[in-house]
């Protein structure tokens, strides 16, 4: 790790150019939404807000740690990794710039972290104190409620996206799940023609597929008529066509 630990909030009550680099940077993450600047540099104090370096392929968090801290990535890329009993390590998902990680497992107590969390690339890191976050101060100020319905949100969503990646994945074959993201996909968006955010490899990591397997089945789907897709972008037709 370069650089300790940077508290970025102390006694003294001056901002400085760096605090307005940091602040700028907070406007992306959807756990600050309908705060200020000048709102979120008090609330920053209410949460003992700090700041770490990591280079590449340095720990955040690792596996088994407890956890009592939410993690907002300021800069770089951070990815979420899973090691087996076998020491085999996966990478599950990335954090990237502006995204939060860490509130449902300190929201939901866990004891030991089934994840860990390394940097990819060089990164910054906001960590909040989660007791502190959802602890009014004496001042009860309305931006920190602003902060744990924000922060309700974050965990609610979590729990949906969850919910729907195991409505997919609990298809039996790789069609089956395809067509069950796709079709979620479609109703969602309102018609049979919709981008998704998902690349391939992206794509059949989140399906649990092997992306051989997915492409040779979007292949034929494509061939029987079901759906069309260039690159990012499907369309989907009727399952049986005349």
């Amino acid at each position: 790790m370069y650089n300790n630990s940077i508290k970025l909030v102390g006694n003294t009550t001056k901002k400085g150019k760096n605090m307005e680099e940091y602040l700028h940077l907070m406007k992306k993450s959807p756990l600050f939404y309908g705060i200020n600047e000048d709102e979120l540099y008090t609330l920053f104090k209410c949460c003992g807000a700090e700041r770490t370096m990591y280079e590449t392929g340095e720990y955040v968090f690792r596996m088994g740690e407890s956890l009592d801290r939410v993690m907002i990535l300021l800069k770089g890329k951070a990815a979420v990794v899973h090691e087996d009993f076998w020491g085999k390590k996966e990478e599950l998902y990335c954090i990237r710039e502006g995204e939060v990680f860490g509130e449902t497992y300190s929201c939901a107590r866990t004891p030991v972290l089934p994840v860990s969390v390394a940097a990819k690339e060089g990164c910054e890191v906001l960590f909040l104190n989660y007791q502190r976050m959802i602890t009014f101060c004496s001042l009860a100020c309305d931006f920190h409620t602003r902060l744990i319905h924000n922060l309700l949100r974050l965990v609610s969503e979590q729990n949906v996206r969850l919910e729907n990646k195991l409505e997919h994945i609990s298809r039996k074959t790789t069609r089956e799940k395809i067509l069950s993201y796709l079709s979620a996909q479609a109703m969602s968006q309102g018609g049979r023609s919709f981008d998704i955010s998902h690349n391939r490899q992206e794509l059949a990591e989140y399906l649990c597929v092997d992306r051989s397997a997915m492409s040779n089945e979007l292949s034929k789907m494509r061939a029987e008529g079901i759906l069309d897709f260039q690159r990012n972008h499907f369309v989907l037709y009727e399952r049986e066509k005349g």
